[in-house]
């Protein structure tokens, strides 16, 4: 399903001309035949550097594959599900724990976020040179890269421990190859970007320009960052400025956040810019792949009838309390009704190829809006304001101020007055353990949106709780493998334990 890329890790980080500003959201002139003496010398440069630091956000190592296999399939929301034999091999293995360090994912991933950090670490050392463009742009697009590398470095240090860390364009292909970084100093620079970038970025975007890193993208983050260090008043601090700045608002109906026509919305942070492809596809490309991915196998929903992967787990579809709204806007189960024009049936049937439940996720569907191909439009939140309210709930604990954020969110979830205290409102009497009540409210919040298996490790409860789902987990497998194509390049980094 995945082809394997092979990519010389040194020649990723000493790319000195960037080459896919189309992927980015703003539409731009195409350049020819650029060189170092050309280029980085207007605003316009700038920006078209600082766009291609974005694209890397739409690949398959990154939103459009990998990080679905790793935050949900690898944890216990769901399974591998598609067309069964070798079909998704790769998120077999995940599933499976069986993970080797030649599975394309594992490749894609650590190439997708160095390919990022790359182009980020040309922006922040040309920009500043640049003489032709105004100080506000300038601010802007080195903000921007701080923010994105920070975002990638994210990623890479929660998949693999600890990673190499370059914040400075290569000049050989020696320079590049680097030993690894501790975990301690691949986060400080995460915190140290992501101070800079909130201190660079504008609080909002304008209309031409939604869906760029803002301050407050930089400050959710690093309120994320916190919470997943263990740094309790950081993430409070950052979750709380997020909530105060009155800049967000939760949408009433949960389902409201994943509607084209609501993208980059009242409770969106940050989110990845897709669109469709139209006329081609691959798994680079501009469009979210989940619409065909996802849908119900053969059942007509999509361009390609369905594929049926990343199906929702019985125990977790189960979970959902009896009149909780997120359940029909997350997953498909036995009895929902299709929309019009199926060519399979009018309801979602008690069983499927890969999914023997009847069980499918329905978050990222959009049906035939395309009928070209089979990736669609609909943007993938990396941040929302729930998430924020979540983060100061498990930050305070078990505190008025906890149970006041935590229970925003389920009344909302519910359909009802967010501000107003209900009955399904969780309080110090009736709820023994704070902390599981916030995980659990994450589970069903951020469900299919690449945070669980993020979630059970950093609070340690990752063996334990896959264990109980029947995985053979290794205490190891909190890490994944280096990409085995990267130590053949590089002999510095060692393999992680286990692999």
């Amino acid at each position: 399903m995945l082809q394997t890329k092979r990519i010389a890790g040194a020649a990723l980080l000493v790319s000195l001309l960037l080459s896919s500003c189309g992927d980015s959201f703003l539409d731009q002139s195409p350049r020819d035949r650029l060189t170092e003496e050309t280029f980085y010398k207007t605003e316009t440069d700038a920006i078209q550097a600082t766009n291609a630091v974005y694209g890397v956000l739409t690949q398959q190592g990154l939103y459009n594959g990998a990080l679905w296999g790793f935050g949900d399939v690898m944890a216990d929301n769901s399974e591998t599900g598609g067309g069964g034999g070798g079909d998704g091999a790769e998120y077999t293995q995940l599933d499976n724990y069986t993970i080797q360090p030649t599975n394309p994912l594992i490749s894609a991933h650590w190439t997708a976020c160095y390919v990022g950090i790359g182009r980020a670490n040309i922006v922040l050392e040309r920009v500043p040179a640049i003489t032709d463009m105004t100080e506000t742009i300038r601010k802007r697009c080195l903000g921007e890269a701080q923010f994105l590398r920070a975002l990638y470095y994210f990623h890479l240090v929660r998949v693999y421990g600890p990673v190499p860390l370059i914040v400075k364009p290569a000049k050989s292909a020696a320079e590049g190859l680097l030993a690894r970084s501790s975990e301690d100093e691949v986060y400080e620079r995460i915190v140290q970007d992501l101070t800079d970038a909130a201190a660079n970025l504008e609080e909002t975007s304008s209309s031409d320009n939604l869906g760029r890193a803002t301050k407050w993208a930089a400050t959710g983050l690093l309120a994320k960052v916190h919470l997943t260090r263990g740094n309790m008043s950081a993430a409070a601090t950052a979750a709380r400025a997020v909530i105060s700045s009155n800049k967000y608002s939760l949408w009433p109906d949960y389902a409201d956040n994943f509607k084209v026509a609501n993208e980059n919305g009242q409770e969106s942070i940050f989110e990845v810019q897709f669109k469709s492809s139209v006329t081609t596809w691959n798994d680079n490309g501009v469009g979210f792949k989940g619409n065909e991915f996802f849908a119900p196998r053969g059942q007509g929903l999509t361009p390609n009838n369905g594929y049926g992967f990343n199906v929702p787990t019985r125990e977790f579809a189960q979970g959902y309390e009896a009149g909780d709204r997120r359940r029909p806007a997350t997953i498909w189960q036995p009895g929902d009704a299709y929309p019009a024009g199926t060519t399979a049936g009018t309801e979602q049937p008690g069983s499927l190829p890969g999914s023997p439940n009847g069980l499918n996720v329905r978050k990222w569907f959009v049906g035939r809006a395309n009928n070209c191909c089979h990736d669609s439009e609909l943007n993938i939140p990396v941040l929302r304001l729930a998430e924020m309210h979540l983060i100061l709930a498990e930050a305070v604990g078990n505190s008025p101020e906890g149970f006041d954020n935590l229970n925003k969110v389920r009344r909302r979830a519910f359909g009802l007055p967010l501000n107003v205290a209900s009955p399904r409102d969780l309080t110090a009497a009736n709820t023994a353990d704070f902390a599981a009540a916030v995980l659990r409210e994450r589970r069903y919040e951020l469900a299919f949106e690449d945070d669980r298996w993020f979630d059970l490790k950093r609070t340690k409860k990752l063996v334990a709780t896959m264990r109980a789902a029947g995985k053979n987990i290794q205490p190891f497998n909190e890490v994944l493998p280096l990409p085995q194509s990267e130590r053949d390049i590089n002999p510095k980094i060692e393999q992680n334990t286990g692999y």
